[in-house]
């Protein structure tokens, strides 16, 4: 639509990206908050997060690819989380020069601690929502994101 109108669809969409928005600076800031003593922070917790998710040790342009993530950024953390003992790199058999990014023991009990302040806090501020209103939550913004990565794959190409 090219006469800068947006269909009924488009308008609810930008409602609500406009609040994803919001919601996201809030999440940051609790999950900050909630993992400050561990000496983590929200992206750090996040990229550990990405490790343990990856079925084997992946290169950093693996973990932002997964992530969704710009790749410097991620490199930046890592470096951080390499600093502080709680990841470490390994050869990659594939790749000389994109090594494989492992976590340490000190790394995975960090995670693990996060994970557990997580469950009681996701517990209760889930609490009163309905579990079907979540799921088609997550299929619509699921469905916003395959439509951006495709968007993003065809602009690539061109």
């Amino acid at each position: 639509m090219r006469n800068g109108k947006r269909t009924p669809a488009g308008e609810a969409v930008t409602h609500l990206i406009l609040d994803l928005f919001r919601l996201n600076n809030r999440l940051v800031t609790a999950g900050d908050r909630l993992v400050c003593d561990l000496g983590l922070t929200s992206a750090r917790w996040q990229i550990l997060g990405a490790i343990v998710a990856a079925e084997r040790p992946e290169p950093v342009a693996w973990l932002a690819r997964n992530l969704g993530a710009n790749r410097q950024n991620v490199q930046r953390i890592v470096n951080d989380l390499k600093q502080e003992g709680l990841v470490t790199f390994q050869a990659n058999p594939h790749h000389r020069r994109a090594q494989l990014v492992v976590l340490t023991d000190t790394g995975r009990q960090t995670f693990e601690a996060a994970m557990g302040l997580q469950a009681p806090w996701i517990s209760t501020l889930s609490n009163g929502l309905a579990v079907k209103d979540i799921e088609t939550t997550h299929r619509v913004l699921t469905a916003l994101r395959v439509k951006l990565e495709h968007h993003d794959e065809v602009r690539a190409r061109t």
